[in-house]
Parts: C-alpha cells; sequence; structure tokens
C-alpha cells in the first residue's frame, strides 16, 4: 500500500478519532506532508521507537503506541504464563502524551491478558530500570524522548534484566508488532476493568524509596560531605523532567544544605518554555542557572534531562567563567573520583572493570590503565553496557565500577541497567565536595586530570537530515564512504579502517583482520597516521543525524583541540556535509 493509500485509511477508518483525521484533514492540499508522515511506519528499533507527535505512519500517536504495546504483549506471552503474571512496568516522563501513552500501553497489555504496573506519577529511567528489576517483572515500557525537544516522544522497551532490550529480544518484539494490523489487530480494555480484573496494579511510593536506599549506597565519601555541608551551595535543574523529586530527595538524604534548584524548570510542562530544547548537551539550557550562580557565589551546576537518565554540568574556573562540561569530560572526572576513592579506601577489585561506548574518551582508558582497571569498549548505546553488566553477574568474573557514555549517561552501581541521572547527580555533587574538602574546584580537578594522563579533546558535531530525502542521504553517504574510503585527514594519512557492519579492520597495505566481540553495527572508524588521531561516522539511533566523533590527545588542550578542528574541516569538506 503506497502512502496516498495509507493516508486516505486513516481518513475513512472506524478506529481513528475525530481529532487525528481533523488533523490529517487539514494537509489535505500539502502533498510533500503526506508523503513525509505516510512514507513509512516509525522505525522499532533496539531502543524502541521515537518520533514527532503527530497523525500518521511516520508520528508518533496512540495507534502505533497501541500497535507497539500489543507487539510486546505477544512477546511477553511467548515467554510463558509466568512472564505474563510477572507483568510490565509502565513508566513515564513529563512529555505531552506521556501519561495518556503509558495508560494506552496498560489498556492493550492486560486486554492481552499480561499484568500491567503503571507508575501513578512521573517516574525517572532509571527508577523504571529499577523497578523491573525489584518486581520482578518480564518486561518494561517507558515512553520518553530523553532530550530531544518538544515535539517528540518516544517508547522504549526492557528486558527483564531492567536493561533496554538487545538485538535479538528486539527482532522479536518488531517481528510480534509486525504481524498486527494497526487497527484491525489491536485490542484494548478500560483501566477499571483491567484493575477488576486484577491485571492493573498502581506501585506505591516505597519502591521509590527503595530505589533512593540503593542509590545512597554509591556514596563514596560520605565525610567530605559532611566537612563541607554548611558551607557548600550548588545549583539543580531538572529542565522541567522527572528528576526533581528523586535528585532533590537524595541530596538531601546525603547532607547537601544548600541547593538551590531553578525554580522557573522545576515544572513537569512537556512543551520546555524555558529551554529551545531540554538537553544537558547544550549551555542555552543553562542560562536561569549561570545567572544565578553568579548571584549566589555557586562553583558548580548540575541538569538533568527530561528522564533525568542525562547529566550536564557547569563550572566556574579560575577566571570566574562559568564552562560547560562535555560528557567525556564528567565521565573522566568519575572515573578518576571512583578510582581514587576505592583505592584511598583499600576496596578496588581487582577484577574491577570501567565499561565506555567506542565513541567515548580514550582519557578514560588512562585514568583506569593507572590504577590496574581493565577498560572494555561496547557499541554505542547503554544497553551494550547493561548486557555486559548482566553478563558479569552471572559469570561473576569481573566486578563494574562505572559505565558511561560520551551523551551525558552515566551509571554506578547495579541497581539498574540504563543510565542513572540521580546517582551520578549524588556522585557529582560529592566529587565537588570532596575536591572542596582538598581546597579544589571541579574545574581545578579536571586541570588536574589533564597533566596527570594528557590532554585528550573530543567532539562530537551532528550533520541534521531530516525526513525521506534526508534518509536516502545518509544511507547514500555511508555507502560512499564504504566503496570509496577516504585516505587522507587533515594532511595525514588514515592507516586503519573499521568498519562495525561488516566487522573488519583494514589496513594500507591491504590486509583485512576480523572485528570481534562486538555485533554488527552501522558505524566506521578510521585511525590517522599519528597514532592517536582518529574520527568515527554514525548514523544516530535516535534522530535524523548523521553524527562524527573526533578524538586526540596532545601537550596542551589547546592543540588537540586545534588538531580535531583541522579533521573535522577536511570531513566536512570530504563528505560535503555543513
Amino acid at each position: 500500500m503506497g502512502y496516498k493509500e495509507t493516508y486516505n485509511r486513516w481518513l475513512t477508518s472506524d478506529a481513528v478519532d475525530d481529532d487525528t483525521k481533523a488533523e490529517l484533514r487539514a494537509i489535505a492540499d500539502n502533498e510533500k506532508e503526506i508523503e513525509e508522515r505516510f512514507y513509512r511506519d516509525l522505525e522499532f528499533g533496539t531502543a524502541g521507537m521515537r518520533g514527532i507527535l503527530g497523525a500518521g505512519t511516520n508520528r508518533l500517536n496512540i495507534y502505533n503506541v497501541r500497535q507497539a504495546s500489543q507487539g510486546v504483549a505477544k512477546y511477553v506471552k511467548s515467554r510463558g504464563e509466568d512472564a505474563a503474571k510477572a507483568g510490565v512496568l509502565i513508566g513515564y516522563d513529563t512529555r505531552n502524551f506521556s501519561r495518556v501513552f503509558a495508560e494506552e500501553t496498560a489498556k492493550v497489555l492486560t486486554a492481552a491478558g499480561v499484568k500491567a504496573y503503571l507508575f501513578p506519577i512521573v517516574h525517572s529511567v532509571p527508577e523504571v530500570s529499577f523497578g523491573i528489576r525489584e518486581l520482578g517483572c518480564a518486561a518494561g515500557v517507558m515512553i520518553t524522548a530523553s532530550h530531544n525537544p518538544k515535539e517528540y516522544n518516544g517508547y522504549k522497551v526492557y528486558g527483564p534484566d531492567g536493561g533496554q532490550l538487545p538485538p535479538d529480544a528486539a527482532d522479536v518484539v518488531v517481528a510480534a508488532i509486525n504481524s498486527y494490523d494497526i487497527f484491525d489487530d489491536v485490542k484494548y480494555i478500560s483501566l477499571d476493568e483491567a484493575k477488576e480484573k486484577g491485571l492493573l496494579e498502581i506501585p506505591g511510593s516505597e519502591l521509590d524509596e527503595k530505589f533512593l536506599d540503593v542509590v545512597q549506597t554509591q556514596q563514596q565519601n560520605p565525610e567530605a560531605v559532611k566537612a563541607v555541608a554548611d558551607t557548600f551551595k550548588l545549583i539543580y535543574t531538572p529542565l522541567h523532567g522527572t528528576g526533581s523529586r528523586p535528585v532533590q530527595a537524595i541530596l538531601k538524604r546525603i547532607g547537601f544544605k544548600n541547593v538551590l534548584v531553578v525554580k522557573e524548570q522545576d515544572t513537569e510542562d512537556g512543551n520546555f518554555p524555558t529551554v529551545v530544547s531540554p538537553n544537558p548537551e547544550n549551555k542555552e539550557a543553562f542560562d536561569i542557572a549561570i545567572e544565578m550562580a553568579k548571584q549566589n557565589d555557586v562553583d558548580v551546576i548540575i541538569g538533568t534531562d527530561p528522564d533525568c537518565d542525562r547529566v550536564g554540568i557547569v563550572v566556574r574556573d579560575a577566571d570566574g567563567v562559568y564552562r560547560t562540561l562535555t560528557g567525556n569530560q564528567t565521565g573522566a572526572l568519575l572515573v578518576e573520583y571512583i578510582l581514587r576513592s576505592k583505592k584511598e579506601k583499600g576496596v578496588l577489585p581487582a577484577d574491577g572493570v570501567v565499561i565506555k561506548t567506542i565513541v567515548t574518551t580514550e582519557l578514560a582508558a588512562a585514568i583506569a590503565e593507572s590504577y590496574g582497571i581493565e577498560v572494555m569498549n561496547v557499541l554505542t548505546g547503554f544497553k551494550y553496557i547493561g548486557e555486559k553488566m548482566t553478563e558479569f553477574a552471572e559469570k561473576k568474573n569481573h566486578t563494574y565500577l562505572i559505565g558511561f557514555e560520551e551523551s551525558y549517561g552515566y551509571l554506578v552501581g547495579t541497581h539498574a541497567r540504563d543510565k542513572d541521572g540521580v546517582v551520578a547527580t549524588m556522585l557529582i555533587a560529592e566529587m565537588a565536595a570532596y575536591y572542596k574538602t582538598k581546597g579544589m574546584s571541579l574545574y581545578e580537578a579536571l586541570m588536574d586530570v589533564y597533566k596527570r594522563y594528557g590532554y585528550y579533546a573530543e567532539k562530537t558535531v551532528s550533520f541534521t537530515m531530516p525526513g525521506k530525502d534526508g534518509m536516502e542521504k545518509m544511507a547514500a553517504l555511508l555507502k560512499g564512504l564504504r566503496e570509496n574510503p577516504p585516505v587522507k585527514a587533515a594532511g595525514m594519512d588514515i592507516v586503519l579502517y573499521t568498519d562495525y557492519q561488516s566487522q573488519t579492520i583494514k589496513d594500507t597495505k591491504g590486509s583485512v583482520k576480523p572485528l570481534t566481540g562486538l555485533p554488527k553495527s552501522n558505524v566506521l572508524k578510521y585511525n590517522l597516521s599519528d597514532d592517536k588521531t582518529y574520527f568515527i561516522v554514525r548514523p544516530s539511533g535516535t534522530e535524523p543525524k548523521i553524527k562524527i566523533y573526533l578524538g586526540t590527545f596532545a601537550e596542551s588542550f589547546e592543540t588537540a583541540t586545534a588538531e580535531i578542528e583541522k579533521v573535522l574541516a577536511d570531513c566536512k569538506a570530504q563528505f560535503g556535509l555543513d
């Protein structure tokens, strides 16, 4: 069925509500918009599905949420009667329609005979991941689009370990979803009927308290907080998201007395009225907080995104300038802090492991090596870190210490299997207090890390390619890079080509080695002849973007940064990007 036929089906189907039909009639004269909304089904990948809110198969709405939930129900029931009884925990963030989508998910699951646990209020990603494990659920669903702009929402599916579904399991869910017609095959009941049948349960606040209990166990230096609690001040902003309740609670629990909250951003508002995008990677999201910091003589600002799985920080440098740290820099600080703290206390395990993604800073590896700790690299996506954690728990062959990715996601502790902005915020705040007791700011601590391990610099640049044309352009770019690979960048030869799709590593002499230990992924990595500079090309898994990740190290941060800029300029010119 072509896109125009699908459009007409939505316009005439009795299953489609009047408001949706009105939205579709409003674009009747816009052929390009009709094609964009209906040329494909919204893709359900290993992280679920994410898209712009609206009517159409390529938009997120109650119809494809119901269809996805029907597929999840089939997946759960295929695992046996016990799995259906164990049920699915459903969480949602502050985005527009998040509560509606969560309720629709519960209606479909319970109609299929699968028990549903539906949170009564907004909850963060780590609370959902923890809750799945604590309740012994067979799966979980989180309604969120993380840090995307207000136009987006999403549907993430988790396995019984609390981690995002691995590729094999996701393929089963996708096959189940595709076996159902979006209208004719989807069944649902009311929430009241689900409760009457004993298939719907509302988790109480005791689950929230248990979550905070386990987060608190990850403190490294409780005494440092106590030592500076009377005078130390920090600013926190939830960016209109789910972090407000758990983050403020955990900071109060561990003894911080002067936590200033950005009130304008402490509202559950899916329109995110104070920011262009609720993304703690963007400094503009901290504009209000920085003004507060100047007025209150504050050194550290911490912000979490709407589903509280990402954390960004702003620190004051020696000249009084407020600087946004990258995810790589914050991750490196946390690795150093955790390993140092455990070594000082004599509890650093010999089999300890730091896990990072292939696009994340090599500074973490340098730090870990200095402590005799192994670093493991996984593909981009926290689900792969979660898989390793589950593997460690089953085989008991390693002790997990910290996992992080350059996109501002960190997890310390094994209570969850996804990024945790609550535990990360707690540890960043504690880390700032610890260095305060040493007479240092977080900025000075970062400079000390560079002095000790080398000046590592990284940069991630995204090139947005929206719509059907953008998808085709991205595919063409990756195809071209494989068929006619670049040979130089910034005057240096490219000496190694790693293709995570074909799972090969090629050198300039033509020899080919297999890439082992990682699943296939549409990612290309290029190592340059100076033996320290690289760049990686990867399409985003959640947005219509091509990303280029660059990294190097040098004897000064300025030199390293300048080298990256030269490589980036050359890549943009060669690949036709702007």
